[in-house]
């Protein structure tokens, strides 16, 4: 008789190849450190220091985001999905921080936070093998609930809720900015905890040996590394900007070589995923146009705000949904992509 799923899912949460490329992880970021260390004590000025000093700070982003996914991992399952819930309360608190409600979005924004935020992770939490004691099925697979929770009933919710209150006035923007404040922030990022519950096959449906913790691990590296990349290659190489008004920072050379970088880097690093080399490497090259993407549209939300950054949840540093915002427009792709093609 075949192990229940919830007991295949508990017996490989942490495999092997998991604490390889956590091990892998580790020591790249102290390797970082020093490097970003003894550069901060040259005494040169201008553009070098100024570059030394970003990486230096997103050095330090990367060990704290390191520490609360550990933090997660420690609590299992259960843990992952509630810290991807507190991540997403506060991008979206930041994100509506950032474009000003009125007084007659206070009830809309409390269903949002409260209600909406909630139940997308809880949905996420029982996954494909809810527990015995609330009485579901145990192959019950709530993908059918939680993929169109927020987009359908969100959606239609939300500008209801706010006509309600009675205020007109801008109406079509506040529901909008609402609606895309919970789809960005809540519903695309719960896309990445949903990862640990795919049962992961290779090519050609071979049954996968490894931890899903790892392949979870795996995306939010390389969609990290892909924005480090296209920044990377855009210095070196860029001419083309993609967009000036919006970003001059982002050139076309810059996403094409952070394409090819990150996805050499997702095909090295694939043997902690289902995934073949070059398959590793396709995906590696998804998510960089996704990782742009989502740096591209929280860029031009900022300028029509006029803020330079979301938050201060790091000191010097930008906030949690500019560390965020290419894990939340990649992470409901990635997933996807994996569940169409490497899933039973």
């Amino acid at each position: 008789m075949p192990l229940p799923i919830s007991l295949l899912a508990d017996s490989q949460w942490l495999s092997a190849r998991t604490y390889l490329l956590l091990a892998v992880i580790l020591v790249t970021l102290g390797v970082s450190t020093i490097v970003g260390e003894v550069l901060s004590r040259r005494e040169k000025m201008g553009i070098e220091s100024a570059l030394i000093g970003r990486f230096n700070h997103k050095v330090r982003v990367w060990w704290m985001m390191l520490a609360i996914f550990v933090f997660g991992f420690v609590l299992h399952r259960v843990g992952v999905v509630i810290l991807f819930g507190l991540v997403s309360f506060w991008a979206l608190r930041e994100f509506i921080t950032m474009t000003p409600t009125r007084r007659g979005d206070h009830r809309t924004l409390f269903w949002v936070f409260f209600i909406f935020t909630p139940l997308q992770y809880i949905l996420i939490g029982l996954g494909s093998h809810p527990p015995s004691w609330l009485g579901f099925d145990a192959n019950r697979d709530f993908y059918d609930f939680y993929s169109i929770m927020i987009p359908v009933y969100g959606s239609l919710f939300i500008p209801a809720r706010a006509a309600m209150a009675g205020d007109y006035k801008r109406f079509l923007e506040r529901s909008a900015k609402i609606q895309s404040g919970l789809l960005i922030c809540v519903y695309s990022l719960s896309y990445t905890p949903a990862l640990l519950d795919l049962r992961l096959v290779q090519t050609g449906k071979i049954p996968w040996e490894g931890s899903n913790v790892s392949l979870l691990v795996f995306f939010v590296l390389i969609a990290q590394l892909a924005s480090v990349f296209e920044r990377m290659w855009g210095k070196i190489a860029g001419r083309n900007v993609i967009a000036e008004k919006i970003n001059a920072s982002r050139t076309w050379e810059g996403v094409l070589g952070s394409m090819v970088t990150t996805g050499l880097v997702a095909a090295a690093l694939s043997w902690a995923t289902p995934f073949h080399p070059w398959e590793a490497w396709m995906l590696g090259a998804v998510v960089t146009v996704m990782a742009c993407a989502g740096t591209m549209t929280m860029s031009a939300i900022k300028r029509d705000r006029g803020v330079t950054d979301t938050g201060t949840l790091v000191q010097g540093h930008a906030g949690l949904l500019d560390q965020i915002d290419t894990i939340c427009f990649a992470a409901p792709v990635f997933y996807h992509l994996t569940r169409f093609f490497w899933s039973a």
